[in-house]
């Protein structure tokens, strides 16, 4: 059987999300559309913005999954990408704290999907 390789990202605004997201990552999307953006995070392997069919995503609409971000290196990584990022601004939800897993925090899109940063597994 074939492993996923799309992952969605259910957003209001395409333009603002590829923008947070282009920045964030510090990578270019593969092709931009009004309603569809991926990105390659690996070969054959894409993470994509996707508003739905026209007006079905909105603010309301409920999250229930994070975008994971798995960055090689000891704690101290994961408190350097956290620092890096608020110099972004970004909406931070978890404040870098110690879990089972690691060093760990957490923060949103502006659509109010979760962003998780960790050590690489």
């Amino acid at each position: 059987m074939a492993a996923p390789n799309l992952f969605l990202i259910y957003v209001t605004d395409v333009q603002r999300s590829t923008s947070f997201y282009s920045d964030l990552f510090e990578m270019e999307p593969v092709m931009v559309t009004p309603r569809y953006v991926p990105f390659e995070v690996a070969p054959g392997v894409l993470f994509a913005l996707w508003s739905g069919a026209g007006d079905g995503v909105t603010a309301t609409t409920p999250r229930s999954s994070e975008v994971g971000l798995m960055v090689p290196g000891a704690s101290d990584a994961v408190d350097q990408c956290y620092t890096k990022w608020m110099d972004k601004g970004v909406n931070v939800i978890e404040e870098p704290r110690d879990e089972v897993f690691g060093r760990t925090f957490v923060i949103t899109d502006p659509d109010g999907n979760l962003i998780r940063v960790s050590p690489l597994d």
